[in-house]
């Protein structure tokens, strides 16, 4: 991936209308996101029938009733993702989705998507992370309500995966899987890790954007942000952070109701938040600091160079009290004027006029 990756977090907000999600397909490639991403599931092997909703679902659907029914109600069969694939190329946006079971996780193998998403809920699955290590695709490991240790025992679950074909016995061999040169080596081929808050929407005050710069040192990785806040402000302070992908829920409309879409931006804001990231990046510049070729004309005008304060005479002691400095820089740097302190001037000199050494 080249420049920051943004992706269009269609998710489930099509409420499992097909023609719905071919809208946010094409919302999401007019809006300029590089891929346009879903969630694949059968819902019974995702959830059990006590599932209860978690209190943001409860509040965005407007019931109370368990996770199994809601899931139901917004489930694609597979063959609509092959579909939808097919429409997001013609369209020119890269398709995801994020398998939430094995089988789907296998189905999405065979599609042309950029990466392999991992979403946070399943950071602790290790037969997930597994399976999708050995596929040895991009992985997007997003990392929402987890420490550095859980993160860190993800990757070596995905380390193992990317460097040996046996099954761990236990975590000894993920350990040493995550610290061989390999293991770390293959890790930086393939990971990017998201930092994320796991709350719908997310409050400012759980943001904590710093835990960019702590990922990124910690495991030497790439990290990104997948952002649940309202509105873009935090996604795009993400990109100056150093986020490298940034993935952002989108929808048709925010007043349905559904899970994610009281926490989604609608189309027009989504095209505004990839018009900023696009401008923040090209404002990012290089790490360097040096005067950009735009400004050197300017450096005569705003900057100053060393006259007489008041009329000076031939050959008097150059001082504080007769010399000061003014626009233009076309003369001696004020930088000089303490080496010049005490010299005789070597003629006259009128007031305002550049003092030479």
């Amino acid at each position: 991936m080249t420049g920051v990756f943004v992706i269009a977090e269609a998710g489930v907000n099509h409420d499992g209308s097909l023609d719905d999600a071919r809208r946010m397909i094409d919302v999401a490639a007019e809006a300029g996101a590089d891929a346009v991403k879903f969630q694949t599931f059968q819902a019974e092997q995702l959830v059990t029938r006590r599932a209860g909703k978690a209190a943001y679902q409860t509040r965005n659907t407007g019931e109370d009733g368990g996770q199994l029914a809601m899931l139901k109600a917004l489930e694609l069969a597979h063959a609509d993702h092959r579909g939808l694939a097919d429409h997001a190329a013609a369209r020119g946006v890269r398709f995801m989705s994020t398998a939430f079971d094995l089988d789907s996780l296998a189905f999405l193998a065979a599609l042309d998507m950029p990466a392999i998403k991992i979403p946070s809920g399943d950071l602790t699955w290790g037969a997930m992370l597994l399976a999708a290590a050995r596929l040895d695709q991009p992985l997007i490991v997003s990392t929402g309500m987890a420490d550095l240790d859980e993160i860190r025992d993800a990757l070596s679950v995905i380390a193992f995966g990317l460097t040996r074909t046996d099954t761990p016995t236990g975590r000894a061999d993920l350990a040493e899987a995550f610290a061989s040169p390999a293991g770390q080596a293959r890790l930086r081929e393939r990971v990017t890790l998201l930092h994320c808050t796991t709350e719908y929407p997310a409050p400012l005050t759980a943001v904590n954007l710093r835990a960019i710069d702590v990922m990124a040192e910690t495991f030497g990785l790439a990290v990104g942000y997948s952002d649940h806040t309202l509105g873009t402000s935090v996604a795009i302070a993400a990109v100056a952070r150093g986020a490298t992908v940034i993935e952002k829920h989108f929808t048709l409309d925010r007043t349905r109701p559904g899970p994610d879409h009281a926490a989604s931006l609608e189309p027009a804001e989504l095209a505004a938040m990839i018009a900023a990231i696009r401008d923040v990046e090209i404002a990012l510049g290089r790490p360097v600091k040096a005067p950009a070729p735009e400004e050197l004309a300017n450096r005569a005008i705003a900057r100053r160079s060393l006259v007489a304060a008041r009329p000076i005479a031939a050959g008097e002691p150059l001082g504080l009290d007769n010399l000061t400095a003014k626009r233009p820089a076309d003369g001696v740097s004020p930088m000089e004027v303490w080496s010049m302190l005490g010299r005789p001037a070597a003629r006259a000199f009128a007031a305002d006029e550049a003092v030479e050494a």
